[in-house]
């Protein structure tokens, strides 16, 4: 199954629920990062690795597909 048609493959609920997350993740990362008042060097870090994990959470989770494996495939 290439990437293209596992990423337009239905979603399980729970995977949807963790992508919802992961965006939510990602949001307040950045949020946290781009903030206009000057913020303590570690919560800026940690609002950066909040980011990243967001993204990656929720990359991985929309590439996750409920199709079973077919025995004639790659």
């Amino acid at each position: 199954m290439t990437i293209i048609k596992r990423a337009k493959a239905p979603t399980p609920k729970f995977f949807k629920l963790l992508r919802t997350i992961g965006l939510a993740m990602a949001a307040i990362g950045s949020t946290i990062v781009a903030a206009p008042v000057a913020l303590p060097f570690t919560i800026v870090t940690l609002g950066g690795y909040l980011a990243v994990a967001g993204g990656v959470l929720s990359a991985v989770s929309q590439l996750t597909s409920e199709s079973k494996p077919n025995a004639n495939a790659e």
